[in-house]
């Protein structure tokens, strides 16, 4: 085990820390840019582990929020994580993560999402995969021959205010995605992804769709469609259709429920789902605090009682048992017990397990047939009751 200390880097060594992620995921930023890049660096959230001094692995942990079942959460967005080779399986990284879920913690974020370079390595420290990507590559001949529309188009260029209200309405109806604020716009979506974006204003003329795209080398790349309903839907896909002498295909990545296919004259298309990112609840106690359990099957005075035994072995204060108690009323009580009381149903998991069942990926009946989830079928059949149904989606990148 190397010996290192773990502490913010310092604005004077960003330029160190940026030729870090440079050389660890082979790229690099054009002279030109390189001033802007670090510029968008802040000092609160990037940590380094230092070994005698010197810069030898870094992370970012970023000050984020989420939807979950309509509920704004607050969320630590683990990034950039990366060692020279010459402190590798040093315990450098281990040493990152323990003293992330420690900050993330004191900052009140109760859930953390990452892109994983292999999930096996992050789901030794708690993270779990919780949602997918599908990616359509659709020929031009294939494209939906949809009617017009008794909306407009309109192109509107970086016009954030007007785009973020829509995108938000539609966000919410997913699990994970994110709350974007001006900046995220601006420097993750315009800057970062070339293109054309064009709302949609539907008969009632309200702004109701948007697509954000570029056409270039016959291709057509949709970073994002955004609707939030069917006539929405099919006015954007009627002006992607109308590039049809520009292009010979479009891409695009949608939420992995999407069932477009069904809806076209020829739906073989190529299509593939990829795991994309994974999320770790930070605090369980604050996180079931916060969590908008379905009361909806209750009788009116009714109480849940269900106990949670969850393992952490990198978050003592989420490894134990936990006392839930869900009201008809929409009242809830979470308290950390030290012992096993008997007069209630009990699961138990792991924190990884624990995630991705509230996220709304996994069921609890699935992971209770995987053994995944153990304990009472009693506690399982509640879990299924008051655990709402919902999509995961992440249409970003960090």
């Amino acid at each position: 085990m190397t010996s290192f200390v773990i502490r913010h880097i310092p604005k004077e060594q960003f330029q160190d820390s940026l030729s870090l992620s440079e050389f660890a995921f082979q790229y690099e930023v054009p002279k030109e840019e390189r001033e802007k890049k670090i510029s968008l660096l802040k000092e609160k959230e990037c940590w380094g582990a230092y070994v005698e001094g010197k810069l030898a692995a870094r992370m970012t942990v970023m000050d984020m929020h989420t939807w979950l079942y309509g509920k704004r959460y607050a969320m630590g967005g683990i990034a950039s994580v990366a060692t020279w080779p010459e402190y590798r399986r040093g315990g450098l990284v281990s040493g990152l993560l323990s003293n992330a879920l420690q900050v993330m913690r004191e900052q009140g974020q109760s859930l953390s999402y990452l892109h994983p370079f292999q999930f096996a390595f992050y789901r030794k420290y708690g993270w779990e995969t919780y949602t997918e990507t599908k990616k359509y590559e659709i020929p031009t001949t294939l494209l939906p021959r949809l009617p017009h529309q008794p909306g407009r188009i309109v192109r509107v260029g970086r016009d954030i205010e007007l785009l973020n209200s829509i995108y938000q309405q539609y966000a919410m109806r997913y699990n994970g995605t994110l709350d974007r604020d001006s900046a995220w716009w601006n420097n993750r979506i315009f800057d970062a992804k070339k293109g054309t974006a064009a709302v949609y204003y539907d008969a009632s003329g309200s702004p109701s769709g948007y697509v954000h795209y570029e056409v270039k080398n016959q291709i057509c790349r949709i970073h994002e469609l955004v609707y939030l309903h069917q006539e929405a839907w099919r006015g954007l896909w009627r002006f992607i259709a109308d590039h049809d002498s520009m292009i010979e295909k479009v891409t695009i990545s949608v939420p992995v429920d999407d069932r477009m296919s069904f809806l076209l004259d020829n739906p073989r298309i190529k299509q593939e789902i990829i795991p994309y990112f994974m999320a770790r609840i930070v605090d369980v106690k604050l996180f079931l605090e916060q969590f908008p359990f379905n009361c909806t099957g209750q009788q009116d005075g009714s109480t849940i009682r269900l106990l949670l035994k969850v393992t952490d072995v990198h978050a003592e204060w989420n490894d134990g048992e936990f006392m839930l108690e869900v009201s008809s009323n929409g009242s809830l009580r979470v308290e950390k017990i030290r012992e096993a009381g008997g007069s209630a149903p009990m699961v138990s998991c792991g924190i990884g397990t624990l995630t991705t069942m509230f996220m709304g990926y996994q069921r609890p009946a699935f992971l209770y047939e995987t053994e995944r989830l153990q304990g009472d079928r009693e506690a399982v059949h509640l879990l299924e009751s008051i655990i709402p149904q919902g999509q995961t989606y992440l249409p970003d990148f960090f």
